[in-house]
């Protein structure tokens, strides 16, 4: 279970990783309201955001298997890593939660 304490650390974890971006700067709307934003955008940034912090903890754990890099550097990729998944995770259960609440509702 996630504390108020974890969730703002890893809020602040994915804003070091550029996608605190998404929240700071309006994506161009492509639906039919003016100022609309684009969710499946922002979802998909957030998941090419996600993979990212993958591939650079990756990286990081080739490079000090070969002796390039500190074991803090990659302690700490990783640990990136798993607070932006653990994030994708939280707000892909609360959209799901948030489905079924509205197919729960009386037509």
């Amino acid at each position: 279970m996630a504390t108020p304490s974890f969730a703002a650390g890893a809020y602040a974890s994915i804003q070091g990783m550029g996608a605190g971006n998404l929240l700071r700067k309006p994506l161009t709307p492509t639906g039919t309201q003016t100022g609309a934003t684009d969710f499946s955008a922002l979802v998909g940034k957030a998941l090419e955001a996600t993979a990212d912090a993958g591939r650079k903890a990756d990286t990081q754990t080739a490079s000090v298997a070969v002796g390039r890099a500190d074991v803090v550097d990659v302690v700490t990729a990783v640990a990136e890593s798993e607070a932006a998944i653990e994030t994708l995770v939280a707000v892909r259960d609360r959209v799901i939660a948030a489905y079924e609440e509205i197919m729960r509702m009386p037509v």
